[in-house]
């Protein structure tokens, strides 16, 4: 299972930006990576400086959304909907996408339920739900 520190899945952003804005050759993952980054305009100038980057804390309380975090959780819906995973997440996404018309705000829904579902997974201390996730994303296409 791939499991980077913090510091790892920053830098792998960080040089997944560099490497395109550099029209370097990236891997597939990165493309991906660097295509995420590139529907969020806002998070340009933090990857473009490094060390602030690196060095950076966001927190909840700061009232900050912490941009490696949102990354990474649109990161890990796209290898979910590549392979449907949970099972009926592809077609509930499929619905969601169909009621919004535009990619980029369907997955932002499904990534606050993916985000209920790992909040919820810390607070019993158990698996996250993959039923409940997919629920979530049912509910929000049939809206």
């Amino acid at each position: 299972m791939f499991d980077p520190s913090r510091e790892q899945a920053r830098r792998f952003f960080l040089e997944a930006w560099r490497k395109h804005r550099a029209r370097e050759i990236v891997s597939p993952l990165e493309s991906l990576a660097a295509d995420l980054v590139a529907l969020h305009p806002e998070y340009h100038a933090l990857l473009d400086d490094r060390e602030a980057a690196l060095a950076g804390e966001w927190t909840p309380e700061g009232g900050e959304a912490n941009p490696f975090l949102h990354l990474s959780l649109h990161l890990a819906i796209e290898e979910q909907l590549s392979i449907d995973q949970p099972p009926g997440l592809r077609p509930a996404f499929e619905a969601l996408l169909a009621r919004h018309g535009e990619r980029h705000a369907a997955l932002h829904e499904v990534l606050e339920c993916l985000g209920e579902a790992l909040w919820q997974a810390g607070k019993s201390r158990s698996a996250p739900d993959g039923d409940a996730y997919v629920e979530c994303v049912r509910r929000r296409g049939g809206k």
